[in-house]
């Protein structure tokens, strides 16, 4: 029988989750019971197929009502904690989006109350699902590119300036009072920091001894949109470069370096690049075990969950950094122009500076980038710009 699921969150990324439980849906594995949602979803925002599902504002009602097994919960970064704990109160297993919490207290008072509840957790990091995963982890015992000494990461992304405009959180480090910590490293590009963590086997809060960050921004926001970070861990540095500002955006990826080679992983293509001394490359495309799939075989047949809570502590390690981290610094306005179109910012050679730091594990900081020190007073060359330094207090 068809597993009932409850989606919380049917917009903005939600559709995604909407189309995902509809091909669960045909495949006989799951049902969509209902969809909670400050205001309800017209039959037009519905996809074909998925009949029509109860819809509530209050989860906990629509769960109590559906009697659903499993809850789907896609709401903004700042309810994540909450609403988990009201399902897990009630016994319904998740599914929870990543990032699974804006601070580590959050976090760990989220996984404490799961594990307490006896629910099952996925958190919704779809590339630690990819077959590719295993498969280098693999590699890196065999020793196919020798001693490992690192993994770095590289995001050159693009997003305009109505992606800060899509939701009262969107690039916040704060809203109301409360953290959100929506930056480049923790939410667009946090698939390229929990996944480099675990090609190492480095993804457990314990696993990390050190962590630097570099947060800038070049948009007129409170978080980072131009940012490094760099993991310390017992069996290397894992680093992630990632800007949303990139001249001329392409796939991120992350480079395991080794002794005798190195093995490059486009992680949402699940493609991996293998390049070893006295060998030709050999490039593998792999699958992927989607991650409510997993979670319904987990309930029904007891297959292990793919990323259960404590496998994302590391990565939650990152969260909290950035989270205590002083506020990201202005970049110069000299540093970053407006595409002709008016709706983008660029940031000219950070695509160059991404990539170099995947290659080489380092910093901007370290690798001469144009700008002034993170942390520092840079001079604001846009002075009708918005403002610098937006309130820690909005209203929405």
């Amino acid at each position: 029988m068809s597993v009932d699921v409850v989606l919380a969150g049917a917009r903005g990324h939600g559709r995604w989750h909407l189309d995902n439980i509809r091909r669960l849906q045909g495949a006989g594995l799951v049902r969509l019971a209902g969809i909670c949602e400050l205001t309800p979803l017209t039959g037009e925002e519905i996809p074909d197929g998925l009949g029509t599902p109860e819809q509530s504002a209050d989860l906990g009602a629509l769960l109590d009502s559906t009697g659903a097994r499993i809850a789907v919960i896609c709401t903004p970064i700042p309810t994540h904690t909450d609403l988990a704990l009201t399902a897990a109160a009630r016994g319904v297993h998740l599914l929870l989006e990543k990032p699974p919490a804006p601070s580590y207290a959050e976090f760990r008072r989220m996984a404490d109350g799961v594990l307490k509840a006896g629910v099952a957790c996925q958190i919704g990091f779809q590339s630690l699902g990819s077959h590719a995963v295993p498969a280098i982890r693999r590699l890196i015992a065999e020793g196919a590119i020798g001693e490992v000494t690192g993994v770095g990461g590289a995001g050159a992304w693009a997003r305009d300036e109505a992606y800060y405009r899509r939701a009262p959180w969107a690039g916040r480090r704060r809203l109301n009072g409360a953290d959100v910590v929506d930056g480049v490293l923790t939410n667009p590009l946090a698939h390229a920091v929990a996944t480099g963590l675990a090609l190492l086997g480095t993804d457990r809060a314990e696993d990390v001894t050190g962590i630097e960050t570099e947060l800038l921004r070049a948009n007129a926001i409170q978080s980072d949109d131009t940012s490094c970070v760099r993991v310390h861990t017992p069996h290397g540095p894992v680093t992630v470069a990632a800007t949303l500002c990139a001249e001329h955006p392409g796939e991120p990826y992350l480079l395991v370096h080794g002794g005798s080679g190195r093995i490059t992983f486009w992680y949402k293509q699940d493609r991996v690049l293998l390049q070893r001394t006295g060998h030709g490359p050999e490039e593998t495309e792999y699958g992927r075990t989607d991650l409510l799939e997993n979670l319904v075989g987990h309930l029904e047949h007891g297959t292990p969950l793919l990323v259960p809570p404590d496998d994302t502590g590391a990565f939650m390690r990152v969260v909290e950094a950035v989270r205590t981290a002083p506020d990201p610094a202005p970049l110069p306005g000299h540093a970053w122009r407006l595409l002709p179109d008016g709706h983008r910012r660029i940031v000219p050679g950070i695509d160059g500076l991404v990539a170099a730091s995947a290659a080489t594990l380092a910093l901007y900081s370290e690798l001469g980038a144009p700008w002034s020190p993170p942390g520092r007073p840079v001079p604001n060359d846009h002075p009708n710009d918005l403002p610098n330094d937006l309130p820690n207090e909005v209203s929405t």
